[in-house]
């Protein structure tokens, strides 16, 4: 993480009291994490350092853009990153992460790297499921999707109705019509 070195904070060396940073998370820097979930983006950080004589308290404020692909058509699209975050520092005898927001590091080192939390900040922003709008998947991979959906066999074992959900159809679970089975299934249980 030596290209990192703009993100290390020394914290040893900073006084009591509070102590704010500003930091811009770009593509360069998406690129050199070389993290999973996102690639590219611009993000800018807000960092506020409060310091006590035991530890120090880290508010993140995050706000940007970032692009993800589509787990649909996997064009990139865009993602907005808008989220705080507290980080809590103590010295010990070694580095170590005691929870998901509270971390010991060694008092003879005094520094901290904060690049790899910034980026989990950012990918923890980022939904389980990521797809465009309707009507904004790329065509022409929809249009793939559909020729090769599988198709399922009704009850004599002839091939029946697809089932593909692209961005003009309609995703279960969300408004519109419901499956009539599910309505008879509510029935049975609205019924007893």
């Amino acid at each position: 993480m030596g290209r990192f070195s703009a993100y290390k904070l020394p914290l040893k060396s900073m006084s009591i009291g509070t102590h704010e940073f500003e930091y811009v998370l770009d593509n360069e820097f998406f690129k050199n994490i070389e993290g999973e979930d996102v690639q590219k983006g611009k993000v800018k950080v807000h960092l506020t350092v409060k310091r006590t004589p035991a530890s120090f308290e880290l508010n993140f404020d995050l706000e940007g853009v970032v692009q993800i692909p589509c787990d649909r058509c996997l064009d990139d699209m865009d993602h907005e990153v808008n989220t705080h975050e507290t980080l809590y520092v103590k010295f010990g005898s070694e580095y170590s992460e005691e929870s998901d927001n509270v971390v010991i590091i060694p008092e003879n080192d005094g520094e901290l790297n904060i690049a790899w939390f910034l980026y989990e900040f950012v990918a923890l922003t980022i939904p389980l499921k990521h797809v465009h709008p309707a009507g904004k998947c790329n065509k022409s991979m929809s249009a793939k999707l559909r020729k090769h959906a599988a198709r399922s066999l009704d009850d004599e074992g002839e091939e029946g109705d697809e089932t593909v959900y692209d961005d003009e159809d309609e995703v279960p679970g969300e408004g519109g019509e419901t499956d009539p089975r599910w309505d008879e299934l509510k029935k049975i249980i609205d019924n007893n």
